[in-house]
């Protein structure tokens, strides 16, 4: 039996969180976050208050978010770049912090 630890799963809900108040897609969150499908729709539930937006997804697993109409792909994609390569950050804190900075 594998021991779960209690931190590690807050962190996840945490990030979760955050990414579903980004407007993360359920898939997105599937694959980048630990938790199961249930528990992800349930949180995104209790967030938004509504089920999960059903239907076609982009073909690359980088881009899940829902789409701003005014983001700029070269600014956001330059900060992501900085936030990993000067800021040290893993992927999803860089794509969270850069995604802010540029809506």
């Amino acid at each position: 039996m594998s021991q779960k630890s209690v931190l590690a799963e807050v962190k996840q809900v945490q990030l979760a969180v955050e990414l579903i108040l980004l407007g993360a897609r359920l898939q997105f969150l599937e694959a980048e976050v630990g938790l199961s499908r249930e528990r992800l729709i349930r949180l995104y539930k209790e967030i938004k208050g509504a089920s999960p937006p059903k239907g076609l997804l982009p073909f690359s697993a980088d881009w899940y978010m829902t789409w701003l109409a005014n983001i700029h792909s070269s600014m956001f994609y330059n900060i992501y770049c900085f936030m990993l390569d000067e800021a040290k950050e893993n992927d999803l804190p860089a794509i969270i912090k850069a995604y802010r900075r540029d809506t």
